[in-house]
């Protein structure tokens, strides 16, 4: 499995499955879930009805509708609260759930965002080895999946992830 670095819009790329970072209604939000909501169009919405919410650490799959990828896997991340409220374990419950969900759905490519770094709160350089950390011990299980993209909105989160890869070499 290779991990890839891309500052990219997540809505645009063509993988297999996209990860939202949802909120636990799965209903939409601001961010990377609204944005995802938006491009999807009102079918998404309808679906993530149907599905009852999503706890912290977990993963659900809806089709995609509008976007180009074949499928959404909406994830919870964890508020952050100054780690004291078990958010590490949390956060890599998100990129493992995630990355188990993509497997069962037979996903050979799929993108992250920085789950939980926006309105969440969590601090971008532990998320970044914790997105990288989680990933890289997923790849050692039997898996159809052959690229994860590690999606970043700015500049400094590409770096951070860069970094983290780095230090698998």
């Amino acid at each position: 499995m290779i991990i890839k670095t891309l500052q990219e819009d997540i809505t645009t790329l063509r993988v297999d499955a996209i990860v939202n970072a949802a909120n636990e209604s799965l209903l939409g939000g601001g961010g990377v879930d609204g944005a995802i909501h938006r491009a999807a169009g009102a079918d998404l919405l309808k679906e993530c009805k149907t599905l009852g919410g999503c706890p912290t650490g977990n993963a659900k799959w809806t089709q995609s509708y509008n976007l180009p990828c074949k499928g959404i896997i909406h994830t919870v991340g964890p508020i952050w609260h100054g780690g004291y409220k078990n958010e590490e374990n949390l956060l890599e419950s998100c990129y493992t759930s995630s990355l188990k969900l993509a497997n069962a759905h037979n996903c050979r490519t799929l993108a992250f965002p920085a789950i939980s770094t926006g309105v969440y709160g969590f601090p971008k350089d532990r998320a970044a080895e914790i997105a990288v950390r989680a990933i890289s011990a997923f790849s050692y299980e039997r898996s159809t999946l052959e690229i994860i993209y590690l999606v970043a909105f700015d500049e400094q989160t590409l770096n951070l992830y860069k970094n983290e890869i780095n230090k698998l070499n």
